[in-house]
């Protein structure tokens, strides 16, 4: 994150200009740590630049898919019913995509501006969230706290804001954490397969595109970006088990 942040302080060259040298395929050393592609572009840079993508689309997209999936999860687990009905039905069939497949027939078929596609990743996130939030809602709208509130005429929008929503934040805040790392891999593979971050703006997952061809002869071009993109979500896969290891009285302010 910290990387992402100070990209343009930390990175030795510009990212998107090649070396006018003609370094072009130059294996890692001291003037390019990483080496550098196919256009003479040094890798280490792109890398850089490349994890600003990253922690856009883990911020962006679960942004989103909370804002959405709290909402609806708390609604339905609130009123029940016919509203827990339809929306449960509507977080099914969301379900029952694949979600890569469905990101990419989106992405082919309106060719959307770079941020358009952060937040359809986080609305096809949307439904494992609002059932995660939905479980919670149903046992605590029995709770003695809730009844009493009713009893004293608070309505439903209060009950959902002041009593419901803060005792949902530890798991929305593990769920978050742990969808933020799913997010960077459908992104890679989106920018993998040319429906992504457009070049020539670096992405992890379209650096490792550009350089399968070249794996034998220069190898650094695609593992340098994928040992990147793997450690980033091993960290965010690692915080969530740490979050969700805690007890939840632990995450409250």
């Amino acid at each position: 994150m910290a990387a992402a942040v100070f990209a343009p302080l930390l990175a030795p060259h510009d990212p998107l200009r090649g070396d006018l040298r003609g370094a072009y395929l130059m294996a890692p050393g001291t003037n390019h740590l990483l080496g550098t592609d196919s256009q003479g572009r040094d890798v280490l840079s792109r890398v850089l630049f490349g994890a600003r993508i990253s922690l856009m689309v883990g911020i962006v997209s679960q942004g989103v898919a909370a804002l959405v999936g709290v909402t609806m999860g708390l609604v339905a687990g609130y009123y029940g019913r016919w509203v827990d009905a339809m929306i449960m039905r509507l977080a099914d069939v969301t379900l029952a995509f694949p979600t890569l497949l469905l990101l990419i027939a989106i992405a082919a078929a309106i060719d959307p501006p770079l941020v358009l596609v952060f937040v359809v990743i986080g609305a096809v996130g949307w439904a494992a969230m609002a059932r995660l939030v939905r479980s919670q809602a149903l046992v605590l709208r029995e709770t003695e706290y809730v009844i009493a509130a009713k009893a004293l005429g608070a309505d439903g929008p209060r009950i959902l804001l002041r009593h419901l929503l803060p005792n949902v934040r530890a798991q929305v805040i593990v769920a978050t954490t742990l969808g933020a790392a799913g997010a960077m891999m459908a992104e890679a593979a989106l920018s993998f397969v040319g429906l992504g971050v457009k070049p020539p703006t670096p992405s992890w997952g379209g650096m490792v595109a550009d350089g399968r061809d070249l794996l034998r002869v220069a190898p650094w071009v695609s593992v340098a970006p994928g040992l990147a993109l793997g450690l980033t979500v091993l960290g965010f896969n690692l915080l969530g088990d740490g979050l969700r290891d805690r007890r939840p009285k632990d995450l409250r302010t």
